[in-house]
């Protein structure tokens, strides 16, 4: 063996310890994580569903709500999602869908099924966006109304639903979503508890394919036969239950779906509203209120609550699934670099030195880690000898930390939340996420390093998604 071969070798065996110790401290902060929402799960989160009826009841308690619906070609689901808002458990909200100049007949779904006349509405514009066409309301539901506007995709279409609404809360929701009926007492709870201190407040969200789903009410909650479409349940399970309940705990939240939120719209609009020239509209929108607060030494919170959950369609395909998956990383890249002044600065609190760090080091860069990680495992195994045990120590590593952590929030799930009936459900879940690290994770770090690198070459199109409509 020659002096450069050494030092290729010497070089590549400090390489792989980096990543060893690397996904070693990420199984630590997992765990850490993982431990805060075991105690949070059984103390905090158990809302009591005769307490919320009976705060129900008492109207001067309860803040009125907009309910912000955007939608571009969402005529599949759009019906279904607009008749489960029109079903939910709270005494005063208004339904504001926001077609964003969809090419398909999702607006004259909502003319037709609701019997949608024009009107003229009084608008504070406090927000810029594209023009807006028409306003419709429904002659059925006189809380129910539709805005048509110039495309300007989502982030555009929430401003549009800002500047319309009437009430001082708002809650975006995705037009392919389904939601339980108590699900707004529970994620404004918080809210109404903290006297004005808790500005947003996030939900869960979890996949309606293979549920039964009747004029927007799920009827009966099932898991998809899809390994594809029940591995991003998994997924969904990791983010919520064991990353947004640890980080929420100390006001550490970056990110809300878009899915499923609400807002105090004061803050929001002085904030400037949500961000339109990046696909990552919701994280960006709660790095900036956290920063707006801190800058203004305000005390005020962004929490996540378990309980309430909002059905939202998964993708089915690779295909689909691929775009989704880049998008989102772009969309945190985006965010992350949009504020990176937030970075290791004290000024913004734990934000700053731990939520930041946290997403940029775990979330964002990685992926990155992780494939250096399957090349380190696969040459580490050409290599033979004493690199075979480091690739085997490296191969148990990504296990654990990929496959029993996914594992250990489904048996999460069953122990607290209890969602799924079927304990077959729950059974194919758990085999399933003892499976991740094989074949579902490599995929997604992929396509999460796939959206980097289009991130660095400057793609910026949030790419269709194929709908099938989760509402008969």
């Amino acid at each position: 063996m020659n002096r450069w071969d050494e030092i290729l070798l010497t070089g590549f065996e400090y390489f792989g310890k980096i990543i060893f110790y690397y996904m070693m401290a990420i199984l630590a902060f997992y765990t850490f994580l993982l431990v805060i929402s075991l105690i949070q799960l059984r103390r905090r989160y158990r809302l009591d569903d005769s307490e919320l009826h009976d705060d129900l009841l008492d109207v001067s308690y309860i803040k009125p709500i907009s309910i912000l619906v955007p939608a571009y070609n969402e005529e599949k689901g759009i019906y279904g999602s607009v008749r489960s808002l029109l079903s939910i458990e709270y005494p005063s909200y208004e339904v504001i869908v926001v077609n964003d100049g969809s090419t398909d007949n999702t607006l004259q779904m909502l003319i037709d099924r609701f019997e949608m006349v024009e009107v003229q509405r009084t608008v504070r514009r406090v927000l810029d966006t594209e023009p807006v066409r028409a306003v419709y309301r429904s002659k059925l539901y006189d809380h129910l109304y539709a805005i048509d506007k110039v495309n300007g995709g989502k982030a555009d279409a929430l401003n549009v639903g800002i500047n319309y609404s009437s009430y001082p809360y708002f809650c975006s929701l995705d037009g392919d979503s389904v939601l339980e009926r108590n699900a707004f007492a529970k994620v404004m709870k918080p809210i109404l508890d903290s006297d004005d201190n808790v500005i947003a407040s996030g939900g869960s969200i979890r996949i309606a394919n293979g549920c039964k789903i009747e004029s927007g009410e799920v009827m009966e909650i099932g898991l998809s036969g899809n390994s594809l479409v029940a591995m991003q349940e998994i997924e969904y399970l990791r983010a919520f239950l064991m990353g947004r309940i640890g980080l929420s705990r100390h006001n550490l939240l970056l990110i809300i779906s878009g899915a499923f939120g609400v807002f105090q719209k004061y803050w929001v609009v002085e904030a400037g509203g949500y961000k339109r020239n990046t696909v990552g509209e919701d994280m960006e929108l709660v790095v900036r209120l956290h920063r707006m607060c801190k800058e203004r030494k305000l005390d005020k919170k962004i929490v996540y609550i378990p309980e309430p959950v909002c059905w939202t369609e998964a993708p089915e395909s690779v295909k689909y699934l691929r775009r989704q998956r880049n998008r989102w990383h772009r969309g945190l890249f985006e965010s992350l670099w949009s504020h990176k002044r937030m970075l290791g600065n004290p000024k913004y609190g734990l934000v700053g030195l731990v939520s930041m760090p946290y997403f940029l080091f775990i979330e964002l860069l990685g992926p990155l880690v992780e494939l250096s990680a399957y090349f380190v495992l696969i040459v580490s195994l050409l290599l033979g000898n004493v690199y075979t045990e480091f690739a085997l120590l490296l191969f148990i590593t990504s296990v654990v930390y990929g496959s029993l952590f996914s594992a250990g929030a489904v048996l999460l799930e069953e122990w607290s939340l209890r969602k799924y009936p079927r304990v077959l459900d729950i059974v194919r879940l758990f085999l399933l996420g003892l499976t991740e690290s094989l074949w579902y994770r490599p995929l997604t770090v992929f396509w999460r390093c796939e959206g980097l690198i289009q991130q660095a070459i400057g793609k910026r199109t949030w790419g269709d998604m194929k709908r099938k409509g989760i509402s008969a």
